[in-house]
């Protein structure tokens, strides 16, 4: 890993959670004024000009002598873990709440280890099998849950349905780049994947029958005060330690740290966003987070 510095991807990681957290309960306020593609196009677009700006101040480049298969690769996951992933990521929050997503997102690790196995050719022990089954055990408890008087029954399964979709093209995504992250330059890297995020979320939109709405609600300036401070912790900082802890640290370590965030959501959505959590949403947390603590150090 980092030579120069100790557990320096395993510190990435953890910021990581901590900066995503904060960016979803911000998303969520968001989200009451923008669509979901209207709002992951406005991140984007910051964030990328944000980068940009970076590679400019640390003299990176953008065109690097790599082969073109590399950089269709990082555009690729781009498409699927940010044009894809983070739409119907939005879509879920905006449906069930930064509480259950934060119980959602503990697939995210059993994930992340199932198509490790997959691509990687890593295993999976005994204990990250029965992680794999605390979390799916968690999520299954999150559909059983009384919905509020602000959400049926149907929205809500409907929800987690996309909130999972969500988490497994993030994974995806993430673990289709692993071995050419370890030798590709951070900031390359990051700006290839945005791009091709923005290219998915304008072929999306080309071709959606809202596209005028969806377009419009980016003036609403009520959101605003939420999109952007959003956009620096959810997007700009937490892609930048989320993709450097994968970049300097184990996939299976930086995967557990990065769970952590769901605590972090967790709490986050009870004191900021008021949202109603019973004992059943606490034990499905606990379960959730159990699990993914085995499924990622086994």
């Amino acid at each position: 890993m980092n030579e120069t510095l100790p557990y320096f991807g395993e510190i990435l990681a953890f910021l990581s959670a901590i900066s995503w957290a904060i960016g979803v309960v911000l998303f969520k306020k968001s989200g009451e004024s923008l669509h979901p593609l209207a709002l992951n196009l406005y991140k984007n677009t910051l964030a990328l000009i944000l980068f940009l700006i970076t590679m400019v101040f640390f003299k990176a480049t953008l065109f690097r002598p790599a082969p073109f298969s590399e950089y269709l690769l990082f555009i690729a996951s781009g498409v699927i873990g940010i044009g894809i992933g983070d739409s119907l990521f939005f879509k879920s929050l905006n449906k069930i709440g930064a509480g259950l997503s934060a119980i959602v997102d503990c697939l995210y690790s059993p994930f992340v280890i199932s198509l490790s196995i997959i691509w990687l050719g890593e295993s999976l022990n005994r204990n990250q099998i029965v992680g794999v089954v605390l979390i799916v055990s968690a999520v299954l408890m999150t559909m059983n849950v009384k919905p509020g008087t602000h959400i049926s029954r149907h929205e809500l399964i409907w929800g987690i349905i996309w909130g999972i979709i969500a988490i497994l093209a993030m994974s995806v995504a993430i673990v289709m780049i692993k071995p050419a992250l370890e030798k590709a330059p951070l900031l390359w890297a990051i700006v290839l994947r945005l791009c091709g995020g923005m290219i998915c979320i304008f072929g999306m939109l080309c071709f959606h029958p809202m596209r005028k709405k969806i377009l419009k609600s980016l003036t609403a300036t009520k959101g605003l005060r939420f999109t952007i401070p959003g956009a620096l912790s959810g997007t700009y900082a937490s892609i930048l330690f989320w993709m450097g802890g994968m970049k300097f640290a184990h996939a299976s370590i930086a995967a557990a740290l990065n769970q952590t965030s769901n605590v972090f959501v967790f709490l986050f959505a009870a004191l900021f966003l008021k949202e109603h959590l019973t004992w059943r949403h606490i034990l499905a947390l606990i379960l959730g987070i159990a699990g993914a603590l085995l499924t990622a150090i086994g």
